[in-house]
């Protein structure tokens, strides 16, 4: 009898042991698992551009490595307001990232949205592309010296265009013009609803100027339609050799668009490193690479820390940018 009850009561003992670690193991592993279920990328922008293409590439991709679904939403109006924001105010739990570009840096300051950079938490930058200014094959000026002094002894003759008013290509024309101390208004700027609709522009005459990315540009500059006279970048680019900086005409003036992944302020370390560390392997593999050459996009990766740097410095310029300009309201 008495083995009897020392056997029960030891069965008694590790079936309440048991039951213990069997309701506190949950808990760890759903810390450690993370994620445990499917994650969402909001795309500030329509499907079909080059954000959405990014966020869907690097959605595949750190789904591969996360092991968990990461859906691509597009949330779109605003100039990007309207993602960004709904990016900023998500539940801080890392399952909601978005894909943040420039625009967070600028919006605020043109009165479009309240949401800024200051509402984010950063994962890391996966790309930059610069500026370029960009004018028809048979125009006069064949390098950008050429061009300024066309503005400077020609105030208001040429016009330029890339974005709507206070955008970024914009704020890339009033910068260089800014830094080679010319009057920002010596080059005016004519809204448009992007890069590509401003180069058909500049193709039937309408505009002279167009800063873009060299991305944008592409189809026409290899049909030999469109000649870029520089580009706003601290080096020359591996896909375009020949386009040379603005810095080698002594105009330390660099400006482009950038995107990176984001979270909401308040997401924790923890969370936030398992999404910097399977966003570092994405920016870094070689198919990411691949499809960044081929869709003519910039590759720049900065982890966590670096990159709210960045923005912090990004907003700070395109601040002083705007404000001289008279871009701010």
């Amino acid at each position: 009898m008495q083995k009897r009850t020392l056997l029960r009561t030891m069965v008694g003992i590790s079936l309440v042991a048991f039951l213990i670690i069997a309701f506190a193991i949950p808990g760890a592993q759903a810390q450690a698992k993370f994620p445990s279920r499917p994650l969402s990328m909001i795309c500030p922008f329509a499907a079909g551009g080059g954000t959405d293409a990014v966020a869907r590439m690097v959605a595949v991709l750190m789904e591969q490595d996360l092991g968990q679904p990461v859906n691509v939403v597009n949330r779109t109006g605003g100039g990007g307001a309207v993602g960004h924001t709904a990016g900023a105010t998500a539940a801080p739990d890392g399952y909601t990232m978005t894909l943040a570009t420039g625009d967070v840096t600028m919006l605020h300051w043109m009165g479009v949205a309240e949401v800024n950079y200051r509402q984010l938490r950063a994962v890391g930058l996966a790309n930059f592309d610069a500026s370029s200014l960009n004018v028809r094959s048979d125009a006069p000026w064949k390098n950008v010296k050429e061009l300024q002094d066309y503005a400077k002894a020609n105030p208001g003759k040429l016009k330029a265009s890339g974005t709507g008013k206070g955008g970024c290509w914009d704020i890339a024309r009033a910068g260089w013009l800014m830094t080679a101390g010319i009057p920002v208004d010596a080059i005016p700027w004519v809204p448009s609803s992007g890069a590509a609709p401003s180069l058909q522009d500049m193709m039937a005459g309408g505009i002279q100027v167009v800063p873009c990315s060299l991305a944008e540009a592409r189809a026409l500059i290899d049909a030999k339609k469109v000649r870029s006279l520089a580009i706003m970048a601290e080096n020359r680019l591996e896909l375009f050799p020949d386009v040379p900086t603005l810095k080698e005409s002594g105009l330390n003036w660099s400006f482009g668009v950038w995107r990176g992944v984001v979270v909401p302020k308040g997401t924790p370390d923890d969370v936030v490193a398992i999404l910097e560390k399977s966003l570092a392997k994405v920016v870094k593999s070689p198919k990411y690479k691949e499809f960044m050459d081929k869709s003519g996009l910039g590759i720049m990766w900065k982890p966590a820390a670096e990159f709210d740097k960045y923005m912090a410095e990004e907003d700070a310029s395109n601040q002083k940018v705007m404000k001289t300009a008279g871009m701010i309201k």
